[in-house]
């Protein structure tokens, strides 16, 4: 740390770096300023104003209906997908309840007791070992055949991860 400081000229032997080094940092603390400047009445600050207001994103979420099998994505409460989906068979139910995307995989290898499945495609885990992905294996889509995941047709699964981000809210009920 001392070494980059002499380098930058504040604690070297010479009065002129110390006052240059000094300058520096003065002139960056003050050069920022607020996008919203002017008077309240400028047309600079409500443009600001009203682009902030539209740019407001809603929040993402994921509604997974086991009973329709069907996987909704929502921005707000606009619907932006729907999907036929094949969620866990009743021997290897989906949890139900309220998770978070934790991770994405472009392509996750998946494995179980009586599966061992590669390059799985758009893999979104939200809880545990269950996730969001797609399925070129199969095409039964709104009847549960999954080990607990919710299948979905591989360009389908494409747009949703896509679509999600870490974090995203999935909500699985009956």
């Amino acid at each position: 740390m001392q070494t980059w400081i002499r380098r930058g000229g504040i604690c070297s032997s010479g009065t002129f770096s110390f006052c240059t080094g000094v300058a520096l940092m003065v002139v960056t603390m003050f050069s920022w300023s607020s996008p919203l400047t002017g008077t309240p009445n400028s047309t600079t600050a409500t443009a600001t104003s009203l682009d902030q207001t539209n740019n407001i994103s809603q929040p993402r979420w994921i509604e997974i209906d086991l009973s329709e099998q069907r996987l909704r994505a929502w921005e707000g409460n606009k619907l932006v997908y729907s999907y036929r989906i094949s969620g866990g068979k009743r021997s290897t139910p989906t949890p139900l309840g309220r998770f978070r995307i934790n991770s994405k995989y472009r392509t996750h290898r998946m494995r179980g007791k009586d599966y061992n499945i590669p390059d799985v495609p758009y893999t979104m885990y939200f809880y545990r070992g269950y996730a969001i992905h797609g399925a070129y294996w199969h095409k039964r889509f709104g009847t549960p055949v999954s080990h607990g995941c919710v299948n979905l047709p591989v360009q389908q699964a494409r747009n949703l991860y896509n679509w999600t981000s870490t974090g995203t809210l999935v909500v699985v009920r009956k």
